[in-house]
Parts: C-alpha cells; structure tokens; sequence
C-alpha cells in the first residue's frame, strides 16, 4: 500500500485534535488509512495506475477526518495527488507555490452557476503545450466547498472546469443537500475522463464503489462473498486491460 498526502493530513490534524473527532461510527475499530473497519480493510487492492492528472485537494478543517470523506480514494488512484488543509486567513505557502509552479495549469473544479466573472468557466480540458492539468477540488460539504470558493481569492485566476452530471451521485453514505451533487472521488473520476483517461476514471469509479462497499458492510456485515461484488468488478476490470 501506497502511504500518501491525504493520509499523512490525516495524521497530522490528528495530533493537533484538543478533544476525539466523534463522527458517526465513531466506536468503530478503523484501519488508519482507509478508516474502514479493520476487518474490512481494502489497503491491500489500492490501485496501480498511472497517470498524467495530478490533483490538489483543499480541504475543510473536519473533513479530512472524517471516515466517509472519499477525497482520500484520489490520492489512492492518482499518485500525484497534494491535500492541505484550507485556511481564509493565512493559506499554506507551499500550497500557494505549488499553484504558481510553471509546471502545472490549474483548473478549480466547480459548478459553474455558482461562478462569478472575471473566472472562466470551461467545460473542456484544453491545455497549453508544456503543462500538465493540476485540478483543484474543494473537499468539505457543499456549503464549506461554497465558502473555501468564495473566500479564496487565490484561486479566482484559475478557469473554472465546470461538472455537469448527468446521474444521481451513488454517494449513499453521507446525504447530500442536494440529490445530484457528487461525492469528490465521483468528481474525479468525471473530470479524468474529460481529460481523456478513461482507464483512470474508470480505475476511479471502481476503486469508489470498493470504498463505498466495504465502508457499508462494514457497518451492517454480510457474507463475504455478497461484500466483493464491487471488488470482484474491480478485479474483472483490471484484467481486461492485460494483453492476453
């Protein structure tokens, strides 16, 4: 298993925790890194891919400590993945290098009816010859993603890469305000796909399922063949991109 930012975030805001984070399920016995019941432990099947995209995950304060946060499934598919913690006041100086490096061309992905100028919404990854895409979400709930976006004025030089789905999210987990938003992995794996990875959307889509299976399981248990559903998918996949 592949130790990455989302995790090491995790770790850290820990250590800086005054008092227990008691989210739901808060009793239940988690793996470190997946925060699946360790009985369920899918650190064992993270994905192998590559890929081009890299991706920058602000994250609200509690969110990264949160167990059903799928943010962290990202940075499980995708190795270039950076996560840090959002502030209004006084945002992270390597976050803010990392957004200026020449190397990267951002795009903040959000809705673009929420978009005032002078940002440009797009719906399209084109990019300059020379950079690879740097895609910034905004991890948290929709009403903290609406005030990391606002209150961020570092990000407004950036293009707006703006998701329209055309499906209910899957996310079961935790309940949107709303039945079209998307969970953040959900996102992601749109946002591969229009930058055209399919395999690594793909790899995205599966990899959330596995999550979103095993963290459901996990909480009402079943047999364990009825629980693989999703990773047997998963498996199936993987091996029809081996040339026979």
């Amino acid at each position: 298993m592949r130790i990455h930012k989302v995790h090491t975030l995790h770790i850290d805001r820990l250590a800086r925790s005054t008092k227990p984070f008691n989210a739901r399920g808060a009793k239940v016995n988690r793996c470190r890194y997946c925060q699946v019941n360790v009985d369920y432990c899918i650190c064992s099947h993270q994905p192998q891919v590559t890929s081009n995209a890299a991706f920058l995950l602000i994250m609200f304060d509690t969110e990264v400590l949160k167990p059903s946060n799928t943010g962290k499934l990202i940075a499980d598919v995708v190795q270039e993945t950076y996560a840090y913690l959002w502030s209004r006041t006084e945002p992270n100086q390597q976050m803010l290098d990392l957004l200026d490096d020449p190397q990267w061309q951002p795009f903040v992905v959000f809705p673009g009816d929420y978009v005032q100028p002078p940002q440009q919404v797009v719906s399209k990854v084109e990019m300059i010859a020379g950079k690879r895409p740097l895609f910034v979400m905004l991890d948290g709930s929709w009403r903290e993603a609406c005030k990391i976006f606002r209150r961020s004025p570092y990000l407004n030089r950036f293009p707006v890469l703006s998701i329209k789905a055309e499906q209910l999210s899957k996310y079961i987990m935790r309940k949107a305000s709303k039945d079209y938003q998307l969970a953040t992995a959900e996102v992601a794996a749109v946002v591969l796909d229009l930058f055209g990875e399919p395999e690594t959307a793909k790899h995205m889509e599966l990899w959330f399922d596995v999550f979103k299976e095993h963290y459901l399981y996990s909480k009402q248990p079943r047999k364990l063949a009825d629980r693989n559903v999703a990773l047997n998918k998963m498996f199936d996949y993987q091996r029809s991109l081996k040339p026979e």
